[in-house]
């Protein structure tokens, strides 16, 4: 699933057999995790980093770049140790974890928050389900914020969380109850999906693991919220086309725009449901 076709142009110019979707802010060649040094806005590669810093007095380098390391899947692991230490926290008698922060549609007016908080908790009855959830998105998040970068990646789990979340609202009972990170899974696979797609890459794989998933969502008896999953699915894939037709550092504007009108049009669907609500 993680084979993209082998242009030169989705290749570091450095490291020939890494692929990645992002460029340098100053003379646009792709640059993997492994060369790119944040600017002040944007990545640079080696050698305009180096240009930049000819006449600059030598500093130590900065406390989190020490410990995270270039490359690595931070924000990956970041999400799975919250969601990890969230769910032990469910079992903390007293704290209320789950009955405060899991998501319901008839509680979306006065909590909102749920929409996103539900996306971190997961059934305490049912552990299996984190750690599906926790190993695909230990797959895809490697793959994903490798070829995105981190800020990127990060919003591409958020926007879908949060779409799983509408898609819930949308097409499901007014008192259901949801928990877990299914959508903004969906939504990563959504948008590896189009990002391969549009590479012209081999999506077989892929197709079939979200197919699965899809239709387990239908069985009776699991209590699986194929509307989170759907949700999350359908703003991967729009996030996913986003990134991919605004790749160049020139577009970042655009780019940044088009995920905030996303994202208001998913609060704006929201919405319009909610007044239903208020006036059913």
């Amino acid at each position: 699933m993680s084979d993209l076709p082998a242009s030169a142009a989705n290749f570091c110019y450095r490291h020939p057999g890494r692929q990645s979707l992002i460029l340098c802010q100053r003379c646009g060649r792709t640059i993997c995790p492994e060369c790119q040094t944040q600017a002040a806005v944007g990545v640079v590669c080696p050698e305009c980093m180096k240009e930049q810093r000819k006449n600059a007095p030598r500093t130590k380098p900065a406390l989190l770049t020490r410990l995270t390391g270039e490359g690595r899947p931070t924000v990956t692991s970041a999400l799975i140790a919250v969601t990890a230490f969230i769910f032990v926290l469910q079992w903390v008698p007293g704290l209320g974890i789950y009955q405060h922060f899991a998501y319901m549609p008839t509680l979306t007016v006065i909590e909102p928050w749920r929409m996103i908080t539900s996306v971190f908790l997961h059934s305490q009855g049912f552990i299996f389900h984190i750690l599906l959830n926790m190993y695909i998105l230990w797959i895809f998040g490697q793959l994903l914020e490798r070829l995105l970068g981190r800020g990127r990646f990060l919003a591409l789990y958020l926007v879908s969380g949060f779409a799983g979340s509408v898609g819930v609202l949308v097409l499901s009972a007014s008192n259901t109850v949801v928990v877990g990170a299914s959508g903004a899974i969906f939504g990563l696979m959504g948008a590896f999906l189009v990002i391969q797609r549009r590479l012209g890459g081999n999506s077989t794989q892929l197709l079939v693991l979200l197919g699965i998933n899809f239709v387990i969502g239908f069985i009776p008896g699991l209590n699986i919220a194929w509307q989170a999953h759907l949700g999350g699915l359908l703003a991967g894939a729009a996030m996913g086309l986003i990134f991919m037709q605004t790749r160049r550092f020139k577009h970042l504007g655009v780019q940044v725009a088009l995920i905030a009108g996303l994202t208001v049009l998913l609060a704006v669907v929201a919405g319009v449901k909610v007044f239903s609500y208020l006036n059913g």
